[in-house]
């Protein structure tokens, strides 16, 4: 059976639960199994897409111009950026540290926004990808969302740690709170996509 002639729920003339995979008949308002709302197909929803990765681009920009840590000690205060912190980390020969960072702050983020707009542009054209490959996609997507907060997580913790206000001190910049929104918006693009709308004809 070729990928075309695979069945689905709405050809079927039925609504599928985005939650736990059920399928009802239509008119059916919430699924009786897990309570979640049902609906073929929700118009807006690439809208919504479109909406949030716009805004997660336009705050991770930010991320990587303005400081991400701001250190201060008694002979000595400076700002270091993402990129400038890699950099940093390899000159101290921190070679795998680097790599992690700059991994899942530039790599990662990167590619999330370079993997939703190709699903939302390729949704009613599988030229490069065909429905399974796109669907498998959206499920990498949506599950590495949630490591690219490694950054604002070494920021935080170091700022909860190094707390000598007269000897040495990091606080958070700018950027880490820019960073932390992209990672938000993004997360929610990738969740307002509905990879149903794949299988559509």
């Amino acid at each position: 059976m070729t990928p075309a002639a695979v069945p689905t729920a709405r050809t079927a003339g039925l609504i599928g639960c985005t939650r736990c995979g059920r399928v009802f008949a239509p008119g059916t308002e919430l699924c009786t199994r897990c309570g979640a709302p049902l609906s073929s197909r929700d118009p807006r929803a690439l809208q919504r897409v479109w909406a949030w990765w716009f805004a997660g681009l336009v705050v991770y920009i930010p991320a990587n111009i303005y400081p991400m840590l701001i250190t201060r000690t008694l002979t000595y205060s400076g700002e270091g950026t993402i990129l400038g912190g890699v950099v940093e980390l390899l000159g101290h020969g921190d070679y795998f540290v680097a790599f992690v960072i700059f991994f899942a702050s530039i790599l990662i983020p990167v590619g999330k926004f370079m993997a939703i707009a190709f699903l939302a542009l390729s949704i009613r054209n599988h030229r490069f990808l065909d429905e399974h490959a796109q669907h498998r996609l959206h499920a990498v997507v949506e599950f590495i969302g949630r490591w690219s907060m490694i950054d604002v997580f070494v920021v935080a913790i170091l700022a909860s740690l190094v707390r000598f206000d007269a000897v040495a001190t990091i606080n958070p910049g700018i950027a880490a709170i820019s960073f932390a929104l992209s990672v938000a918006f993004t997360m929610l693009s990738a969740q307002s996509f509905d990879p149903r709308a794949i299988w559509d004809e």
